[in-house]
């Protein structure tokens, strides 16, 4: 048994992940236009027609921009929790009930050798969560757009054998930058985004002996640069005893590229 996945686009501008087993494919979020969305499923090799369904995080537009396009152009199930799907119906366009499914927080969804579990995380959305992928020992786990991370999430998460993890911003350059300060604020609250250092400690927390890859995600286009990411989140590491290479190794993410289509 083999999953296979690809982070299509993660940033500020949007955001969607590829995984597939041998038997499903799922798509969690569409938050570029129906067109790129296509250019991304080109450039990895797979067709949009056969995914099994679309896995929705939370309804902020860099997450759904191209939800509603998609679902209806290929026919396809979407899941969401139902705080979500009231919170993002007007946006995305009228969906026919039979494409309309729940998935519930912290709810575990199973699609052939395929398991999906749900878990909350802390942002200003009406509910939003994010997914861990499970295939038998393996485990993918997904956790962007969340002020903090907390203990409840890192024991969902703990001991992926990757992750896509949130590298939202430097403090720094978020302090000293355009946006007004009431944006600021948000974005460094415990509803906003995970900053460099930050991310960087949750990940020596539930990092374990199964880790191998680790993908410094949703990258703030005004606020953060991937080698300052890198840099950053490896200098915490090293501070509390891990070296890079040895135990995991760091990937970039792209708003407009998707990595390589790795498999677990």
């Amino acid at each position: 048994m083999t999953m296979h996945f690809s982070v299509l686009a993660s940033g500020s501008t949007g955001n969607a992940f590829y995984v597939e087993t041998e038997d499903h494919s799922f798509l969690v979020d569409a938050g570029l236009s129906g067109k790129q969305m296509e250019a991304l499923f080109s450039e990895i090799g797979r067709d949009m027609s056969k995914l099994s369904g679309i896995l929705v995080t939370h309804e902020h537009s860099d997450h759904i921009k191209g939800l509603g396009v998609v679902a209806r152009r290929y026919n396809l199930p979407i899941y969401a929790n139902d705080n979500t799907w009231q919170a993002m119906e007007r946006s995305i366009g009228e969906i026919p009930l039979e494409q309309k499914f729940t998935f519930g927080m912290e709810q575990v969804k199973t699609f052939g050798s395929l398991e999906i579990e749900s878990f909350g995380v802390s942002h200003d959305a009406a509910e939003p969560m994010f997914y861990i992928f499970h295939q038998g020992d393996k485990k993918i786990a997904l956790i962007t757009d969340t002020g903090y991370v907390s203990d409840r999430m890192k024991g969902m998460i703990s001991n992926a054998d990757v992750y896509i993890f949130e590298s939202n911003h430097d403090v720094g350059m978020l302090r000293m930058g355009k946006y007004p300060w009431s944006v600021k604020r948000r974005i460094l609250s415990d509803v906003g985004h995970v900053c460099n250092e930050d991310a960087a400690i949750a990940m020596s927390e539930v990092a374990g002996d199964k880790t191998k890859r680790i993908y410094l995600a949703h990258l703030s286009l005004d606020n953060n640069m991937k080698d300052l990411a890198r840099m950053s989140v490896e200098q915490t590491l090293q501070s509390r005893g891990i070296a890079i290479g040895e135990q995991f190794s760091l990937y970039d993410t792209d708003p407009k590229k998707p990595t390589e289509l790795v498999s677990v």
